[in-house]
């Protein structure tokens, strides 16, 4: 099993985390209610999206667990993902972009140097915004605290794909800290992705992602500091 041993930021209270814990719970157990039918959670295997997951398996235990298989993942991302699913009975669903890596490469060449915002729209937004055409309730694991883009962020409101079509997009994390998160993870004895371990505060595509550059900017690390979201949940219209 994968410890934690650093949790980051400053300790919650005990009556904090423990409304947020409710609170968090309370969001998870009325929009499952509600539509559990129309209901996927997208996962990249962070720490977050997995205390997520762990909310979410009681309440619909085959709720589809979107992952975007870009090609470009960590080794160790790849592995956790699969020995998750298969430790958790999770309905994985791993979504692919229309190019391999091979093909993109050779076609555009290595795009996440020369044009990091093109890749990550061939490779994650593209994809992902065609597979949530299939829902109507999405569940992601973000929160505030992550970064300035992300400081407005609501738990409960609409998202419209480029089609059109609007889903009602579900953040039960937006106001947990990453303290609370690891706090979460200990208390459930959660195994967190061994990457954590060396440092990496932010995880997504090996090539684009490092260790923060900024130690009070968890996402510093991604895209050499150069941007802070791949475009999946920038509103689409």
């Amino acid at each position: 099993m994968i410890v934690q041993t650093q949790e980051p930021g400053r300790p919650p209270s005990e009556t904090q985390f423990e409304a947020r814990l409710q609170s968090a719970l309370d969001l998870v157990g009325q929009e499952i209610a509600a539509g559990a039918a129309h209901a996927c959670v997208t996962c990249s295997f962070q720490a977050e999206d997995v205390v997520l997951l762990h909310m979410l398996r009681p309440r619909h235990p085959q709720i589809p667990v979107v992952f975007l298989d870009t090609g470009y993942h960590f080794a160790e991302t790849c592995e956790y993902r699969d020995r998750l699913a298969r430790d958790w009975g999770l309905n994985l669903i791993n979504v692919l972009p229309a190019q391999s890596v091979a093909e993109q490469e050779a076609q555009f060449g290595i795009l996440h140097r020369a044009d990091p915002s093109r890749c990550c729209g061939l490779r994650k937004v593209t994809p992902l915004f065609a597979e949530l055409e299939k829902y109507g309730l999405w569940f992601t694991g973000l929160r505030r605290e992550q970064s300035r883009s992300r400081a407005e962020l609501k738990p409960v409101d609409g998202f419209t794909l480029p089609g059109g079509k609007t889903l009602r997009k579900i953040s039960p994390l937006t106001d947990w800290s990453a303290r609370e998160v690891w706090r979460y993870a200990k208390l459930f004895d959660i195994p967190l992705l061994s990457l954590y371990d060396r440092g990496y505060t932010s995880i997504g595509c090996e090539p684009c992602t490092s260790l923060p550059l900024d130690p009070d900017d968890p996402r510093s690390g991604r895209w050499g500091g150069k941007k802070q979201e791949c475009g999946i949940h920038i509103q689409s219209t």
